[in-house]
């Protein structure tokens, strides 16, 4: 169904068994006889296509004149799979493919001009795919978190990664003998637990994902717990020095040097490690981790350097 510009649609992939939901925007003015570029946008890890990727980043795409996908992740938002709330970052990586061979069949989407686009977690996966996924043209990174490297420095400040593998396990046996599925909150309960952690990604995740300001019905920032091994063996960089070799944009924020999430930390590193010969680094000065989800100091200023990256790559 097509509202104003933008369709709701559901789609299949013959490698899974469920359907993943997505929006797609179109440009002003669209014109079903002709092609445009096509730009897919991955939501944060524990978000939600309603939130930053599809609220944000991909109108801003449409109205600079590119067909945006903005989807859920499988096993989260309106997309199918169970267990719900799985974050399991090999089926995220498929994902990006699976949305773009939905692309391809689109009449007036050129195959040869897509691009793609992720903030926070899914930042860390938009460079994840694009290392396979060859069909990316040119990739965006929006303050990138490496997921696979938060894990396990959570895991680390709690007892150790063999120890949360091990309770894993533990969980995994459980339900496999009939107990009920565990999800884990991501974040504090109240404004005020998150203000007594000191830490502005905290500080600021609960502000966006707890209040007006980006709460969605699908961005519940919950983790399916029985499979979280997946995440915790799983380095989002891992070949980038061989693979990763598309033009490509890194955007961070300086603010967000004093995270938990390490986008920053994580930004400066692929940078570096990633094979590509066309690539910048962009550092916003005064722009946190958050800011880059939909502040004009951040997500704004962010866009003044992603439209004409797209409009000169791809």
């Amino acid at each position: 169904m097509v509202t104003g510009t933008i369709e709701h649609i559901t789609f299949r992939n013959p490698d899974m068994h469920w359907d993943i939901a997505a929006d797609l925007h179109f440009p002003p003015d669209f014109d079903e006889s002709k092609t445009y570029p096509a730009i897919v946008a991955a939501h944060p890890i524990g978000s939600c296509k309603e939130q930053t990727s599809g609220s944000i980043y991909a109108p801003a795409l449409a109205e600079a004149g590119y067909v945006v996908i903005a989807f859920d992740a499988s096993f989260q938002g309106a997309s199918g799979g169970e267990p719900r709330f799985l974050e399991d970052p090999a089926q995220r990586v498929q994902d990006f493919s699976r949305v773009v061979d939905h692309l391809v069949t689109l009449p007036h989407v050129d195959a040869d001009r897509i691009g793609v686009l992720g903030i926070c977690g899914g930042g860390g996966y938009t460079l994840a795919a694009a290392k396979t996924e060859k069909r990316f043209k040119a990739v965006v990174s929006i303050t990138g978190a490496n997921f696979g490297r938060l894990q396990r420095e959570i895991a680390g400040q709690n007892g150790g990664v063999l120890q949360a593998l091990g309770a894993i396990a533990q969980q995994r046996t459980a339900e496999a003998r009939g107990e009920q599925s565990a999800v884990n909150g991501f974040l504090p309960e109240t404004a005020e637990a998150a203000q007594q952690t000191g830490d502005i990604d905290i500080i600021e995740a609960f502000e966006y994902y707890r209040t007006d300001r980006g709460q969605a019905e699908h961005g519940c920032v919950l983790f399916e717990v029985a499979h979280g091994t997946a995440a915790l063996g799983w380095d989002a960089f891992h070949l980038a020095e061989e693979l990763l070799d598309q033009p490509l944009l890194i955007v961070i924020g300086d603010e967000a040097k004093q995270g938990a999430f390490g986008a920053y930390r994580d930004g400066h590193e692929i940078y570096e490690r990633a094979a590509s010969t066309d690539k910048e680094l962009l550092e916003i000065d005064g722009a946190s981790h958050y800011d880059l989800y939909d502040r004009p100091n951040g997500a704004g200023e962010a866009l003044k350097a992603v439209i004409p990256f797209f409009a000169d790559k791809l």
